[in-house]
Parts: C-alpha cells; structure tokens; sequence
C-alpha cells in the first residue's frame, strides 16, 4: 500500500523508480513522502529512500539523486550514495552542506558516499532535522557545480525503508 501525501508526491514515484534503473516490477513501494519515496526489493534484499535533487538550469550529464540503502544480509543500514548530476573531476573535494555543518564525501565517477559507518550514521541524523543539503564538488573539466536537495519527508522515507526491510533477511 502507497500512502500519498499529495499528487505532486504522487508523480515522484514515476521518476523515482525510473532513478534507480531497475524495472517496477522488482521492487515494492512502501511510500512517497513529499519529495522522497521508499522501497523494498526482496530478491536483493534491500531496502531505500531516495529522492531526486532539485530542479536546475545548468547542464546535467545525469539526474541526480540520493539513495539511504539497507541491506540486511550485509548488516548494512543507512548507506548514504549521491548519483551526481556531473562526472567528478579526480583528486577534487566533494563537499555536502547539512544542518550547518560541512561533510567531506568520497567519490569517483558521477557517484559519492560517506567515507565511513561513522559519517553514514551522522548524515542520517542531520537529514532528519535539516531543511536543505548540497553537495559541491568540480566536474572533470574543473567547473564546479551542486545538487541541491529538499529534505521534507526524508525522515519518513528512511524510516519506511527501514521498517521495510525489518523482517528481510
């Protein structure tokens, strides 16, 4: 069962599922709210929240978005992955502003994450009470660029995917 918060969260579960390159079918929806949908994938098994960046005018090589994973058989939850919107310039930070403070990620390709369990667990935390969050790296013809992304129902979305994922083994 899919629980809406409005027709606009409505039309995100389309994109969402097209984001993650993996067809429907393969995947339960446990919910969209607001900006961010959860999902299940038993066959994996794994569990979700993602959520697309906001709009922006400058050019996009990809969609960006960010993906908070579970996957039980590894022991694995709240894995943070950013799909960036450009491909990373090598050697270059990638910055993530949340709630007033500064995040140093790793990354390669058009990809980043958490450098560790650690950071993983306090950007879940930060995600729950801030507002906003942008990632800021240098694209590898050394210009840089941003993701922003609105963080209203990410909260719910991570939990869901949790609680999702609970009985998954």
């Amino acid at each position: 069962m899919v629980w809406m918060r409005s027709s606009a969260a409505f039309l995100a579960l389309p994109a969402a599922l097209a984001i993650y390159g993996v067809p429907a079918s393969a995947r339960d929806a446990l919910g969209v709210f607001a900006g961010w949908a959860a999902f299940r994938d038993p066959a994996v098994p794994r569990c979700y929240a993602i959520a697309m960046a906001e709009p922006s005018t400058l050019a996009r090589a990809f969609q960006p978005y960010v993906a908070i994973g579970t996957w039980p058989r590894r022991g694995e939850r709240g894995q943070v992955h950013f799909r960036l919107s450009r491909r990373l310039a090598p050697g270059q930070p990638i910055t993530l502003a949340l709630g007033g403070h500064r995040f140093a990620l790793i990354g390669s390709g058009a990809d980043a994450w958490a450098a560790n369990p650690t950071m993983d667990a306090a950007l879940n935390a930060a995600m729950r009470s801030a507002q906003t969050m942008t990632v800021s790296a240098h694209d590898d013809a050394g210009r840089p660029f941003a993701n922003r992304y609105t963080l209203a129902g990410a909260a719910t979305a991570m939990d869901a995917a949790t609680v999702g994922c609970a009985q998954l083994r």
